[in-house]
This record gives structure tokens, C-alpha cells and sequence, in this order.
């Protein structure tokens, strides 16, 4: 078995990737929700900190708590309960909540998304991300210090990627979980212009 994915990003900055995200987002008229826990906010202040972001970045949710994984977000309680909150299902469905949260007056991304589909504007939100891990010094659910999951979802479908496994310092390990969290989503726009035959931003 492979050892799990590290982050090598030295020549990109965090602003560079952030920058990229809200520009491939604008270019395709579309908007993204964040739902964070180990990185408590960054994902959101590093999307923020692009002029123009305004048109892309809808806003998030900080679950540091577990409880609020389940009441803010929807994640699975009998998952959380099965698996702890350290997994990839668990990422993948933060990430589904940060859509559903960042969505005005939608009972539910279905009923929303067949309410837009015929209009020029939507107002689903169309991408979430989800953070889930361990920044340390301790273990949590079993789980290293540096394990980290990530969730991108979209109207086609959610992934939850990982285990990332970031070296060093807390503050390192969340560092490293933003850049890899707006890289795994830059790919994912990228991808997504190109199936929709599309010039990326």
C-alpha cells in the first residue's frame, strides 16, 4: 500500500491559488461555500483576501465542534458515531452541507437547483469544500496528528480525498490543508470547464 499523498507546492503561494479559485469561478458564473474544522476559517479569510471575491464567495460554516458537524452541516450522526470525524465521508459531506448552508432560502439543493436551472442567475451555491483532520499535537479518533480529508462537492457529484498526510507544526498542517483544499478545487473548475467544453477563466 502507497504511503498517502503529501503537498509539495513551493513555488505557489497561498494568494496565487486563492486568486486562481475566485478568477475560474467568476469566468464560469459560479459560487462556493466552505465548511471548515481543523483550519477553523482559513480556507474562508485566504477566498476573501482576492479582490472581487465577492461575486464568487458565498460564506461558510467553522464546525470545530463535532455536534455542529451534525446540526450545522447534516453529516451523518451514525457516521460520526461509526467513524469518528477524521474520514473522508465525512469531508465529502461537510462539504455537501457548506453547499446547503451558503444556499439562500433553499429547503434543499434538488429543489433549488430544478428551480435555476432555467434561469441565467442561479442561486445555488455551486461548489463546497470541506476540512477535516488533525492539526495536532494529539491524536484524534486514532488518527496521527497531519491526517487530513478534504471534500469537494458540486451539482455532479462529491468526493472526499485523502488521507493527506501534512508534516510539521500545527500551524503547518493547517497551512498545508488550505493550499491542498484550493488546489484539489481549482483542479476540480478546471476539469469541470473542459467537460463543459469551456475555456478555463
Amino acid at each position: 500500500m502507497s504511503a498517502p499523498p503529501t503537498a509539495t507546492r513551493s513555488t505557489e503561494t497561498l494568494h496565487d491559488l486563492a486568486g486562481d479559485v475566485i478568477r475560474l469561478l467568476r469566468a464560469a458564473n459560479q459560487t462556493v461555500g466552505v465548511a471548515e474544522s481543523l483550519t477553523a476559517g482559513l480556507v474562508m479569510s485566504a477566498l476573501t483576501s482576492v479582490p472581487g471575491a465577492s461575486a464568487a464567495f458565498r460564506g461558510g460554516v467553522v464546525s470545530y465542534a463535532t455536534p455542529l458537524k451534525e446540526t450545522l452541516l447534516g453529516v451523518d450522526a451514525e457516521l460520526i458515531a461509526r467513524e469518528g470525524v477524521i474520514h473522508p465521508d465525512v469531508a465529502a459531506q461537510m462539504a455537501e452541507g457548506a453547499r446547503r448552508a451558503t444556499t439562500p432560502t433553499a429547503t434543499s439543493l434538488e429543489e433549488e437547483e430544478a428551480v435555476t436551472t432555467t434561469t441565467t442567475t442561479t442561486t445555488t451555491t455551486t461548489w463546497g469544500i470541506g476540512t477535516t483532520g488533525v492539526a495536532g499535537p494529539d491524536k484524534q479518533d486514532g488518527k496521527p496528528a497531519g491526517t487530513v480529508y478534504i471534500g469537494i462537492a458540486s451539482p455532479t457529484g462529491t468526493k472526499g480525498l485523502g488521507p493527506f498526510m501534512f508534516p510539521g507544526s500545527r500551524e503547518r498542517v493547517r497551512e498545508a490543508t488550505v493550499m491542498e483544499a484550493l488546489a484539489r478545487l481549482r483542479e476540480a473548475l478546471v476539469d469541470a470547464a473542459a467537460a463543459n467544453g469551456e475555456k478555463a477563466g
